[in-house]
């Protein structure tokens, strides 16, 4: 695996993998509000452990998948999508034709769990991707100096199984294994391809990757807060962002992109069969009488309208361009929320997700991974929590973008940058124990909104943190006073994140990270 973050401007190509559960749909839905921004490569139908479509001809009987003929969660998103594409490239010009995401759809391994025999015309999307990363040197540039696609990362994203990525690695194995540079091949793909996965949701990534791959760094970003037990993490602030009243208004009527969205009590279900554990779409049933129906109620009934779950969603967040840049470096934390090396897997960063479910075995490890609030306490998976709101607006500000035909009528993101003592944008500074450093940021807002700076420090982000926090003096302006600790030791790093917030509706949020690298105190 790496050991260092990758180079800021290497900007990350994507392929999602993705099995038809609703959240799954939902995820989609909040990903294509940011094609504009997130370099799509591929997206691609996959089995999983609770989903597969079967094979007749073989015997397999299908598991929780859709009936044949009805339209599949992808196409779904994109069909809603070519709606309003128009009107979305009003508010940015680069969000795709939806012909262009079609180009992009493929099916994948998805006959059985963990199903990696046969070359598909997913796996082979991504095969092609691999090859062509094998065979590009490092750093190699193209017309202009720019730096090849395939040398740049490529961000593999698991929302459902890993078989599909898995029969990928096993066919560049095949064809270019036997090769005497084989081993500087493979280290090219081990260098540039990040797995992100919500758990490990069939056998291939332990059965196979981890041993015929070993480096390939895995990135494990589940978390309750984007999952169906979200309400169990949230700050009690934000519990109205899930609520029946927030969604509606902020989604569900928000165009055929909002209406697509999967909601409590919307009628809807997943499968082709029952599925007992697929109530979500029914509405004014208490839980005894779903039970009485043969369903098993394993997450509290909500009121209808409110918000399921985007279980997957972690996966992509950390990938939009908000300024906090954790897609370079997991540990940094983000968007994506913040994952720490694995206990026991030498490749995995994990978000540590305790899911407490009876009969659900838990680690045997303490918790990983842990943010502080402001006042010491340690709010539940406050490392993604802690985003919550300024996504969520994100998301609402983006949906009214796709029913907003002019721009001046809806609200945009601002831009915070963060100047450097010599000049230029640098956001890495050489510190020394005890030094004050002053740090000014300045923002500008499409709409010419007022934007509200504030400077918070991050101890627990880094792959090296200074535990002791340092002390800041904000103006409230955009400029920082920041005493580096007498106790911090070379080597560490402190991360201090500025973040301005327009006054818009909704408000819109971006960020920088600046970090201040430890040096010897001579």
């Amino acid at each position: 695996m790496r050991k260092e973050a990758f180079p800021r401007a290497d900007w990350p190509r994507v392929v999602v993998t993705t099995d038809p559960e609703l959240d799954d749909l939902n995820s989609m839905i909040r990903l294509l509000t940011h094609a504009a921004e997130i370099d799509l490569c591929g997206l691609v139908y996959a089995g999983s452990k609770f989903h597969y479509a079967g094979d007749p001809a073989r015997g397999i009987a299908s598991h929780r998948w859709p009936a044949p003929g009805d339209r599949l969660h992808i196409d779904e998103a994109i069909d809603a999508y070519a709606q309003v594409e128009d009107t979305l490239r009003v508010h940015d010009p680069r969000f795709p034709t939806a012909a262009h995401l079609r180009s992009l759809v493929r099916m994948g391994n998805i006959t059985a769990e963990g199903e990696m025999d046969e070359d598909t015309p997913g796996s082979t999307l991504i095969a092609d991707l691999l090859r062509d990363i094998a065979l590009t040197p490092d750093a190699a540039t193209g017309e202009g100096g720019a730096l090849l696609d395939a040398a740049r990362p490529l961000f593999i994203q698991a929302w459902g199984g890993i078989s599909t990525f898995a029969r990928a690695l096993r066919t560049l194995e095949e064809e270019l294994g036997g090769r005497e540079d084989w081993p500087t091949l493979k280290q090219r793909v081990l260098d540039r391809v990040v797995l992100s996965s919500f758990g490990e949701q069939d056998s291939t990534l332990s059965e196979y990757i981890r041993p015929r791959w070993p480096g390939l760094e895995h990135r494990e970003v589940a978390t309750r807060a984007w999952g169906y037990t979200t309400r169990d993490v949230l700050l009690p602030a934000d519990l109205e962002l899930v609520g029946p009243q927030w969604t509606r208004e902020n989604v569900s009527a928000r165009g055929p992109l909002g209406a697509a969205y999967r909601v409590w009590g919307d009628g809807r279900r997943m499968a082709a069969d029952f599925d007992p554990e697929d109530y979500f779409g029914e509405t004014g049933k208490t839980e005894a009488q779903l039970r009485a129906e043969g369903y098993r109620v394993w997450c509290p009934v909500q009121e209808a309208g409110s918000f399921i779950s985007e279980g997957d969603t972690s996966n992509f967040t950390l990938l939009i361009p908000s300024g906090l840049h954790s897609w370079e470096d997991a540990t940094f934390g983000g968007w994506g929320g913040r994952q720490v090396p694995h206990p026991q897997l030498p490749d995995t960063l994990t978000s540590d997700m305790r899911f407490d479910l009876p009969g659900l075995p838990q680690p045997d490890y303490p918790q990983q991974v842990v943010d502080h609030a402001a006042d010491g306490s340690a709010p539940p998976e406050y490392h993604m929590t802690r985003w919550w709101r300024a996504l969520q607006n994100e998301f609402a500000a983006r949906l009214t973008w796709s029913v907003t035909p002019r721009y001046e009528d809806a609200n945009h993101p601002p831009a915070v940058v963060v100047e450097h003592p010599d000049g230029g944008s640098g956001l890495v500074r050489r510190v020394r124990p005890g030094e004050v450093v002053t740090l000014t940021a300045t923002a500008t807002d499409p709409d010419g909104d007022h934007v509200l700076l504030r400077w918070w420090a991050y101890p627990e982000a880094g792959p090296n943190p200074c535990p002791t926090p340092p002390r800041i003096q904000d103006d409230g302006a955009g400029t920082a006073v920041v005493t580096v600790p007498a106790q911090a030791r070379p080597g560490q790093a402190i991360h201090l994140i500025v973040e301005g917030t327009d006054t818009g509706t909704p408000p819109l949020t971006r960020y920088q990270r600046v970090v201040l690298e430890v040096a010897d105190a001579g």
